[in-house]
């Protein structure tokens, strides 16, 4: 079962490190023996606690772990094992916090002079061991450092991850705006087509056979139009290289009739322009033309299409009845409530502005985009 630890192997390592050290040092100087044996199996028997650290309680783990240090030690006769203290404030630090850790390692300090005191006469005049409390004394606070540095890095951790899941859920949420924007924008703008084609094909059966006809052909071309669509977007690329102009011209020349006219204008070249720019000003142009066919009742619209060095801009204007601005989102978004706030995004996130003005003498929509 994995440790409560940032760093579990420092435990099982530094008993490992007194074993080896303490049980060389016994040897060399009395040879194999009893107490050898027992410092050897209190060692192995920490290492056994911290691997079964969290079936048992934070406080008396730290007992247990305090009691068999005290053990070893009297078992040492190389003062090696003194080490193992450096412990208690270290894994104190990730159950209790940092001040329950500090009062430890204050308290381990100062354990090891009062033992001096009273076992060593006129220890305070002797170098080594003098030595020992200030080493003993610096491995506390190296023990509580790395302690402080292994939590907060794994504090860091937790929030890196709480932010990428934010991130995988805001970015989900981007995609699914974005799926719904290139439906409206495609799909959305075919099948109002077909619809507007189809009503006045029905209007016009019997006044206008040919109008008739040629209603029924355009929508038919939308429905081409949108299955080619379909088909790119799960291929992600077209078959051939997407030209803005070319398929303005092709949207107005299946959008244009009898009684609505259409007519286009371009500025400058559109050789070397990104293309998500292209892209977004071709959904701006049909967005505004199918509302101006749906909505505006106008007999003229006129595109005009500027390729500058910076940047491209696109003006649709009609001569339609318009609207007050105060009711441009419900009169442009009547029939899909994405149409305006989808353009908007859609610009946005290249840079980009639209403005809208709307009166009597019809209506303007305006898009810049940067390159």
């Amino acid at each position: 079962m994995p440790s409560t630890r940032p760093v579990p192997w420092v435990s099982p390592l530094l008993c490992l490190a007194v074993l080896a050290g303490g049980a060389y040092y016994a040897l060399v100087d009395a040879g194999p023996s009893f107490q050898v044996a027992a410092f050897a199996a209190l060692l192995l028997l920490l290492i056994g606690i911290d691997a079964a650290e969290r079936r048992i309680p934070a406080a008396v783990l730290l007992l247990a772990r305090t009691g068999l240090y005290v053990a070893v030690n009297a078992l040492d006769d190389s003062g090696i094992a003194r080490a193992l203290f450096v412990l208690v404030p270290f894994t104190a630090y990730f159950t209790f916090g940092r001040r329950t850790a500090i009062v430890l390692g204050t308290g381990c300090v100062a354990v090891l002079p009062v033992l001096f005191t009273v076992r060593v006469p006129g220890w305070q005049t002797r170098a080594e061991h003098v030595s020992d409390v200030v080493m003993f004394a610096l491995g506390i606070v190296l023990a509580l450092a790395m302690a402080a540095v292994a939590v907060r890095e794994r504090e860091a951790r937790v929030r890196l991850e709480g932010i990428m899941h934010e991130v995988e859920a805001l970015s989900a949420a981007q995609e699914r705006n974005r799926l719904a924007r290139d439906i409206h924008d495609s799909l959305g703008h075919h099948l109002t087509a077909i619809a507007v084609q189809l009503e006045k094909a029905d209007a016009f059966a019997e006044l206008d056979p040919s109008g008739a006809r040629e209603a029924v052909g355009n929508a038919r071309w939308s429905a081409d139009r949108a299955l080619t669509e379909v088909r790119q977007s799960v291929r992600a690329l077209g078959q051939r290289p997407f030209r803005l102009t070319d398929a303005l011209t092709d949207l107005i020349d299946h959008l244009g009739g009898d009684r609505l006219t259409i007519s286009l204008d371009v500025t400058g070249d559109e050789e070397g322009r990104p293309l998500t720019s292209l892209t977004a000003l071709y959904r701006a142009a049909q967005e505004a033309l199918t509302n101006a066919c749906r909505h505006s009742g106008a007999a003229t619209v006129r595109l005009s299409l500027a390729y500058e060095n910076t940047g491209a801009s696109l003006t649709v204007t009609d001569d339609g009845h318009g609207f007050p601005l105060q009711k441009a989102h419900e009169v442009i978004d009547s029939h899909g409530g994405f149409g305006l706030r989808g353009m908007r995004e859609r610009i946005a996130l290249l840079g980009g502005r639209l403005d809208l003005a709307s009166g009597p003498g019809g209506t303007t929509v305006s898009v810049r985009v940067p390159w």
